[in-house]
């Protein structure tokens, strides 16, 4: 059984339509469905495809030349190869060596370097080409030589020699003459041209359908050559003749798909300047005149044609209008390749006022698919907002301020964010408190939400979390699914979801785990609702980060963090798959897997640090620390916990010291000379600091941790009169591990 599958293709539903899916009600139709569901649907749908031929016979699919795919086919690709490593599959992927496909490392997956071939190879090769026919030694040995054993290039040249010897025939048979010496093109390009000037007349069809793409239909080129149907047919009978063009489907439905790329390229080539322009221009006109479908649902198939023709102004806007359909499918590789396109056709065109609006709407939109594939802090996000400030500020000096007033608030979003992720508490709680101020004096309820839900973020990093919950409970009751939904893509943030995660670290923290697992439990319902990978991105962090990890869930935990590591690499977001790498190691401390946290949160650090983060950088050093410590080696353990210290004083990021503080306590009693004073110094600078941020949750860890030092040296009432009323404090999460911990320990303090 072989399943072979095309790539052109950039959209999942497509490649859901070529595999055939049975339409027996189990799949809705795509197009009804939200960004994220009509993916994640259609993936199901592919990997039930798969699994039902899988059990008729084992299953052969090959997937060619995937240096050419684009990021969503190869998504797709990637999530097929994770699903069906239980299956009797064989899939087979070729790509160049310059390619990094995503998937090598996995388990079950097999890189082979194919070399270049053999002489032995090659001459069997030439000899299947050559058939019958006869060349001279001298002809094979430069074939031999020149195509430096590469496949193509001796099937090539030696279909060159044997089309020259062709044509040559007939006149030497006329002369009665000796064959003269055949020559061998000097070059894989020269054989190409060589083969395609051989074409005649039909060379011309060649360069149209070169001009189209790789691969297009006889329908379209049909519109583009003016040809009646019969000499279009007969002039495509060359190329498939000599094996430069295959053919799929019947015409007038047939598709065209050359041999090779270099075969496209090689027939473009041919094509100067004017003419091409020209021809580029009949394709898109083409295009928008009577394939209307194509034109609406792959603009930027129609600003490539427009890009050529030199109709830049019209290219730009289709070239926008790509970018925006790539973000509305979280196709973020895609959204920031083709919004730079428009931006740099911009930069080609004398300066007007619309030209100007229309730079800064596409940089304040480039804004958003940067901060997620490269990081919020990354040097290339940071220079996209500079640049959409500069922007705004030029247009408002010459009196043309954007007349959408929410892209100031995007570029104040982008600075924000930037300054966030690095986290400095001062300067974030003075971007935080004028976005919300400029929020509240235009009454706009989509940045009053994402004010007050910068305000509250802020406030809980630097440790004042009762006031940030404060902030955070007015920003979450404005949600309006109607008209927030929209701009959630458009600023690449949904506020509710972050308010939500961000309250309800807030509320575990402040001793409410019950509370704060209904909160994101709303916040992934909102995201996997809206189809917004981001939000999906900031509800699975928040879930594992505190509420799922430190409460005991850790399978709840750990399915959260292979989530969001396989919507990272999706979206190739680096950003969050550093976050993932973090979170994974974060659980392997937590669990008792020391070698592996030590390992996975040291890789997670240096790739979150690469994006530009810093923020919640104390915490990961704190679990690095208490990997080290586990293994035994304290002196790896002080240096991470006393960096975290430094981080925390330099930084201002407080919420995590309480913890900290309880952490070195507890490294204290695992040195050699298990320094009671010392622990009981750290131990009660944990109580203090978590006493003044009435941070609940902290204190209960604290109190444990000293209940066991105070039991151990024989002051069981001291140590159940301390414990006693902070457990008495909690009214619900009783479930939770800290609570039972807490419970059990309590009961042994009591027992005589």
């Amino acid at each position: 059984m072989l399943a072979q599958t095309s790539t052109s293709k950039q959209d999942a539903a497509l490649v859901a339509e070529m595999l055939s899916l049975p339409n027996d009600g189990r799949y809705p139709a795509l197009d009804e469905l939200e960004p994220q569901q009509r993916r994640q649907k259609t993936l199901e749908a592919l990997t039930a495809q798969v699994e039902a031929l899988s059990r008729q016979n084992p299953l052969l699919m090959i997937f060619e030349d995937a240096h050419w795919t684009d990021p969503s086919s190869l998504e797709v690709f990637g999530r097929v190869i994770d699903r069906v490593r239980s299956l009797p599959v064989l899939l087979i992927v070729t790509f160049r060596p310059e390619f990094e496909p995503p998937w090598i490392g996995r388990p079950r997956v097999t890189a082979l370097t194919i070399n270049r071939l053999a002489q032995l190879d090659i001459e069997a090769m030439i000899d299947r080409v050559v058939g019958n026919k006869f060349i001279p030694a001298s002809v094979r040995d430069d074939i031999i030589e020149r195509s430096d054993g590469i496949p193509l290039f001796v099937e090539e040249m030696t279909n060159s020699v044997l089309e020259a010897e062709s044509e040559e025939e007939p006149q030497r048979t006329a002369a009665t003459v000796p064959s003269t010496a055949l020559a061998v093109p000097a070059s894989l390009h020269a054989s190409l041209m060589a083969r395609l000037d051989r074409l005649g007349p039909a060379k011309e069809v060649a360069q149209i359908g070169a001009a189209i793409g790789r691969e297009f239909s006889h329908a379209l080129l049909a519109a583009v050559t003016y040809k009646a149907e019969a000499e279009l047919q007969s002039a495509l009978d060359r190329p498939m003749a000599a094996g430069l063009l295959w053919r799929q489907g019947a015409p007038p439905h047939a598709t065209y798909l050359f041999k090779h790329a270099l075969v496209r390229d090689a027939a473009y080539g041919t094509l100067l300047r004017e003419p091409r322009r020209a021809l580029h221009a009949r394709i898109a006109e083409a295009l928008e005149s009577q394939f209307t479908d194509i034109a609406e649902s792959q603009p930027e198939l129609l600003a490539r044609h427009c890009t050529e023709a030199g109709q830049i102004e019209k290219a730009v806007g289709l070239w926008g209008k790509a970018g925006q359909r790539s973000m509305e499918r979280s196709a973020l590789v895609e959204a920031a390749s083709q919004i730079t396109r428009a931006l740099g056709q911009i930069a080609t065109l004398p300066v007007t006022p619309t030209l100007r609006r229309e730079q800064i709407k596409l940089q304040v939109a480039l804004i958003t698919p940067l901060s997620h594939v490269k990081g919020y802090a990354a040097p290339e996000t940071k220079a996209a907002a500079e640049r959409a400030r500069l922007l705004i500020e030029q247009a408002q000096a010459l009196g043309e301020p954007p007349e959408d007033p929410l892209l100031l608030f995007s570029v104040l979003y982008g600075f924000f964010a930037a300054n966030f992720t690095t986290f400095n508490a001062d300067v974030c709680h003075d971007l935080a408190a004028q976005f919300l101020a400029l929020a509240e004096k235009q009454k706009a309820s989509f940045p009053l939400m994402l004010g007050y839900g910068f305000l509250g973020a802020t406030l809980l990093l630097r440790g004042d979390i009762a006031e940030a919950r404060a902030h955070l409970d007015q920003g979450i009751p404005l949600y309006d699914p109607a008209e927030h939904r929209p701009l959630a893509r458009r600023f690449g943030v949904a506020p509710r979801v972050n308010n939500l995660v961000f309250r309800s670290y807030a509320l575990w923290v402040l001793g409410y785990p019950q509370t704060a697992r209904a909160d994101i439990d709303q916040a992934l319902k909102d995201a996997r609702e809206s189809g917004h990978a981001v939000s999906l991105f900031w509800a699975l962090a928040g879930s594992f980060f505190i509420v799922d990890s430190y409460g005991g869930n850790y399978t709840i935990a750990n399915a959260r963090v292979d989530e969001l590591i396989e919507l990272a690499d999706e979206k190739d977001a680096a950003f969050w798959r550093a976050f993932g790498m973090l979170g994974r190691g974060w659980l392997f401390a937590l669990t008792g897997r020391a070698a592996e946290a030590v390992q996975m949160i040291s890789s997670g650090i240096a790739a979150w640090q690469s994006t530009g983060a810093t923020w919640s950088l104390p915490s990961w050093l704190s679990h690095l620390a208490a990997g080290h410590a586990e293994l035994g080696q304290l002196d790896e353990a002080w240096r991470c916990i006393g960096e975290a210290m430094t981080a925390i004083e330099t930084t201002k990021e407080r919420w995590f010291e309480a913890e900290a503080n309880r952490l070195a306590g507890e490294f204290s009693l695992k040195s050699p000379e298990q320094d009671a004073a010392k622990a009981q110094a750290y131990f009660d600078r944990a109580l203090s600091v978590a006493r003044e941020q009435q941070a609940r949750s902290w204190e209960l860890r604290a109190a444990m941790s000293v209940a066991r030092l105070w039991r151990d040296q024989g002051k069981r009432e001291k140590a159940r009169d301390l414990l006693a009323p902070v457990y008495g404090w909690f009214t619900e999460g009783f479930d939770t591990l800290d609570l039972k911990d807490a419970k059990v320990l309590l009961d042994e303090l009591a027992a005589r």
